[in-house]
């Protein structure tokens, strides 16, 4: 696979042209294209500028909004509510994860339903982002059906991914964000196009077989992908279909599908994100508390903590290299 180097400016630079060149305000083609960068910095490689054409398609389809501004809703003392108006998630996030955090910090507990989205970022920005004002996150949102139940051969839930966040003042925040697939979706096509196989158990083909060609298993194939652990990724799968829907207002995948219009593009959902205050719950050693459980893993030989590779390749500032391909659709996409 050839490559380009691309600085972080550079990565982000080029996401902004095109999403500007393609019906993005200067507001969303900021957020979203520091979204992307962010994922590129970090080694999520699935949801950096791979995702951007998938973004572009929606966009020149009109199904997203690339003007949209969200609106807040307070129904409670401890929700709110975020109608997307066909905005792209991280502009969504914008607006209403500071409304989030203040409730609660306020009141201990606080749930940020969010429909008429459309999400195919990493979910970790969020939880993170709530980890790092000191309190607990936890996100989860469906998708399109790409995902056959335990037992089953057709698809009937998304990738279904969840995202948690456990806040460490003055340390990086642990973090782990997963599909409830068996591999998500982005990285079985990456693989796909890389000429890479999958593990056995990631999918199963047209004909209900295992495989370990992802190209068996990608959107169009016929293949389906298959829930981590069998029966206890299934299970939770479902509860993110009624978490991410039915909890929220909001379709189920299968539904999400019947209304798509197939442009490619992430179709219009729902999200659900709960922020838990420890100051207001525990005692003030929950840090220390905390710490010491952290410590405990890490002492143990070939352990680490879910979000430190992330933390770590943060840290690197220097250029990424990005497929040449892609780049060059990018290019291509942004004139």
């Amino acid at each position: 696979m050839s490559t380009v180097s691309l600085s972080l400016n550079e990565i982000f630079d080029l996401a902004k042209k095109t999403l500007l060149a393609n019906g993005c305000d200067e507001e969303n083609a900021n957020i979203l294209s520091d979204t992307l960068m962010r994922a590129e910095r970090d080694g999520s490689h699935s949801h950096g500028l791979f995702r951007l054409p998938a973004y572009v398609a929606a966009l020149k389809s009109k199904k997203v909004n690339g003007k949209a501004r969200p609106e807040v809703k307070k129904i409670s003392p401890s929700i709110i509510k975020v109608l997307g108006n066909n905005a792209l998630a991280p502009m969504v996030l914008k607006v209403g994860l500071p409304e989030l955090i203040k409730l609660a910090k306020e009141t201990g507990v606080a749930v940020l339903a969010i429909t008429n989205s459309h999400h195919m970022a990493a979910l970790w920005p969020e939880t993170e982002a709530i980890a790092e004002e000191g309190l607990v996150g936890f996100a989860c949102t469906s998708y399109m059906p790409l995902v056959a139940p335990a037992g089953a051969k057709k698809a009937l839930f998304g990738t279904n991914p969840i995202s948690f966040a456990w806040p460490r003042p003055g340390k990086t925040p642990v973090v782990y964000d997963m599909a409830t697939s068996s591999m998500a979706m982005g990285d079985v096509m990456v693989a796909a196009r890389d000429g890479k196989k999958v593990p056995l158990g990631t999918g199963i083909n047209k004909d209900g077989k295992d495989t370990t060609d992802p190209k068996e298993i990608v959107k169009g194939s016929g293949g389906v992908l298959l829930p981590f652990a069998g029966y206890k990724g299934s299970a939770i799968a479902m509860m993110v279909e009624l978490l991410a829907g039915a909890l929220v207002g909001e379709t189920f995948s299968y539904e999400t599908a019947e209304k798509d219009n197939k442009d490619g593009g992430p179709p219009s959902g729902g999200e659900f994100i709960l922020a838990i205050s420890p100051e207001k719950i525990t005692s003030s050693n929950w840090i220390k508390h905390s710490d010491e459980f952290f410590n405990k893993m890490k002492s143990m030989d070939g352990v680490r903590l879910p979000g430190e590779r992330r933390h770590k390749n943060r840290l690197n500032l220097g250029p990424r290299n990005i497929n040449s391909d892609l780049v060059k659709k990018i290019r291509n996409l942004s004139e």
